[in-house]
Parts: structure tokens; C-alpha cells; sequence
């Protein structure tokens, strides 16, 4: 600043306006049709940017905007090809992380540069073609186009945020896609730096934590938004939780995540994470020997979700639930009742049977 004092809103205007919400990038381009200032836009987590009908519908009840005709994506795309000289577009993805319901991924924002701008380069990472990032189809679809370039230098392979498990993402992965072998593999790569270990017990479970966790490291209770029958584990995932007091407060605070009461979901959780976790497993995701099923318990009885999309931020959350962990984790599958037709036995045993034939100890 040349020696040039700056008051502090003056910096705090510049801050604003180098890092802005997306929402707020996409409304400015609806009010104005010019082309925006910047010529560069990074997009962190682009996989959760909107589908068309998401979108229109914001747009219509919250911005009265009638019969927008874009994806979230094409029009950001649209936005930025505004320019007539140059553009760049950076879409930062964290794979398998759709988990709100109208989340695109980044299959739609390839799929939006195949059908509506034939004139932009494509540089895409190698890894896109992996299963949670769910872009196969549409990768197919662009191998003919021209200036597609795929760059094994653009996967982030190095995992953040866990310092001791880089194979962690890897191995859930592998459970959540059925590849058991290759689990096997991972798991025993993985065991000595990261242990994980299985049980019924979730007092059991909580006692394994608390031994686990030095000092200061903070661990705690985590279950999908659907598992709805951890009721009688004192489990209710319906309770409203308070992230700040969960996160932040110290072992003397019942409300923290200390005391292994409250239980966040993976909505309360993406993005951040614990040093010990305990993932409480329900019969919302079940293990069978045609593949998952997938159900959501409404009224006084499961029902299977059969729509794709649904199925997909299902298969996430377990995928957020499973890697919030920096340093080793506990999964409990009850045992069920079989008084209870809610929770059967059966509906538990083959996912707990499975996380034990890939190799997880049993505590």
C-alpha cells in the first residue's frame, strides 16, 4: 500500500470483494448482463453448485426471477463467457460430498460446457473418472470434443485433513462401492497409522473413544440425518444440536461433543471435523448381498428410497460420516431387537458381518 494507511473497512471491502459467496456472484449476473470484473473465478466445492430445477425454484420464490432457464453451473459458466478476450474457470470438487438435495456435482458442470459452450478448453483431472465423483457418463460424452485435456497433476491426492490417514478416503471408498478385496488391502495399509475398530456396544464404543483421545483431542458422536431408530440408544438425530457448543466447548459442557450426548449429523459436520469419531450405523444404509438398500423411516415404519438421486446423497453422508475423523474411529451397528419390527436383527447383522469380513476389529 505504499506506506498508505488503511482503515478497516476499508480492507475488510477489499477481502469482500476477492473471496464472495457464489449466490452472490450468480445474483449480480442476473441484475447486470455485462461481463463481471474478474476474469478469474475459483469455485471451492463446485460438485455442490445447483441443478436447473433447484435453481429456477430459488430463483422464483426468493428472487421472484420466473423461468430461469440455467443450471447453476451454465450460468456461472455463462457469466464468465461474457468476456470476449479470456476466461478462466477453476472448480475445486471434493468428490462423493453431494449430500443437499438439488446438488448437481461436477458431472453438470462438464455436461454444461458439452451442450452450451463449444469454444472453452476442458482441462479435467485424471481421478474424475472414479465412482463418487460420479462424471463417467458425461467424460465419455467429451472425449471427442476438442481441447480436452486430462492432467494427473490436477487430483489433489495428499489428504488435509487427516495428517494420519491419506489412505482413509481411499478405503471408504472402497467399502461404500463393495470392493472388499481392495478394502482389505487398504485397511491393512492403513491400520497401523489410523486404527478403527467395530462393535454392538455403543458403550463399549464410548469407552474406546475416551481411552483413545489425549488432552485436549476432541471426539464425539456422529450418525446419518436418516437413522432414526438409534432412538433407544438415547440417539436422536431429530434433536436439534448446537454446532457452536458441540465443536467448540470444553469436556465440563454437556453440550459439547465431549460428553458423547448430542449427536451430529452429516449435515452439521461436512467440512469440518473431529480427532476421534464414533459413526453410529442404523438400518437407513443396510448391507445385503445384492448391493446396499437404502430406506428412510417415516411414520412407525422403513421405507425403501428408490429414487437415484436420493439413493446418491444417502451413500454421501455415510462417506461424510466416515471420513470426519482425524486420528481413528469406532463404528457401532446395533444388534437390534427382534421385538422390535422397526429393528430387526436382520436388518443390522449383514452390514455389521461385512465391515468384519473386510478385516475391522472387534471390540
Amino acid at each position: 500500500m505504499q506506506g498508505r494507511q488503511v482503515r478497516k473497512g476499508e480492507a475488510r471491502s477489499k477481502v469482500r470483494a476477492f473471496i464472495q459467496p457464489v449466490h452472490e456472484f450468480r445474483d449480480e449476473g442476473i441484475r447486470d448482463a455485462k461481463p463481471p470484473i474478474e476474469h478469474v473465478a475459483l469455485f471451492d466445492e463446485a460438485q455442490r453448485a445447483w441443478h436447473h430445477a433447484k435453481t429456477a425454484d430459488f430463483l422464483k420464490r426468493r428472487k421472484g426471477v420466473l423461468e430461469f432457464a440455467y443450471s447453476e453451473p451454465e450460468f456461472l459458466i455463462s457469466c464468465m463467457d461474457r468476456h470476449e478476450d479470456w476466461a478462466v474457470i477453476v472448480c475445486l470438487v471434493g468428490g462423493g460430498q453431494e449430500i443437499h438435495t438439488g446438488e448437481a456435482g461436477i458431472g453438470e458442470w462438464i455436461e454444461s460446457l458439452n451442450r452450451s459452450f463449444p469454444g472453452w478448453h476442458i482441462y479435467i483431472s485424471s481421478r474424475l473418472t472414479d465412482s463418487e465423483y460420479g462424471a463417467g457418463r458425461i467424460l465419455d460424452q467429451i472425449r471427442s470434443r476438442p481441447h480436452v485435456f486430462m492432467k494427473d497433476e490436477l487430483h489433489l491426492s495428499v489428504s488435509m485433513r487427516s495428517f494420519r490417514a491419506e489412505n482413509l478416503s481411499r478405503l471408504v471408498k472402497e467399502l461404500l462401492d463393495l470392493e472388499a478385496s481392495a478394502a482389505v488391502r487398504t485397511l491393512h495399509e492403513l491400520r497401523e497409522k489410523y486404527p478403527i475398530v467395530i462393535t454392538r456396544d455403543l458403550m463399549k464404543a464410548k469407552h474406546w473413544l475416551r481411552s483413545h483421545a489425549r488432552g485436549s483431542e476432541r471426539y464425539g458422536l456422529v450418525a446419518s440425518s436418516h437413522a432414526e431408530r438409534l432412538k433407544p440408544y438415547a440417539i436422536d438425530v431429530k434433536s436439534p444440536v448446537n454446532p457452536i457448543h458441540w465443536f467448540l466447548d470444553g469436556k465440563e459442557d454437556v453440550r459439547s461433543s465431549y460428553y458423547l450426548e448430542d449427536v451430529a449429523t452429516e449435515f452439521h459436520i461436512q467440512g469440518l471435523e473431529l480427532d476421534w469419531a464414533c459413526v453410529t450405523w442404523d438400518a437407513d444404509f443396510r448391507h445385503t448381498g445384492d448391493g446396499w438398500q437404502h430406506w428412510s423411516f417415516t411414520g412407525d415404519r422403513w421405507n425403501r428410497i428408490n429414487k437415484p438421486e436420493r439413493r446418491l446423497y444417502q451413500k454421501n453422508a455415510y462417506r461424510v460420516l466416515l471420513t470426519r475423523a482425524r486420528q481413528g474411529m469406532v463404528i457401532v451397528v446395533p444388534s437390534g431387537d427382534s421385538d422390535d419390527p422397526t429393528r430387526k436383527p436382520e436388518f443390522y447383522d449383514p452390514t455389521f458381518d461385512y465391515l468384519r469380513e473386510v478385516g475391522f476389529a472387534t471390540i
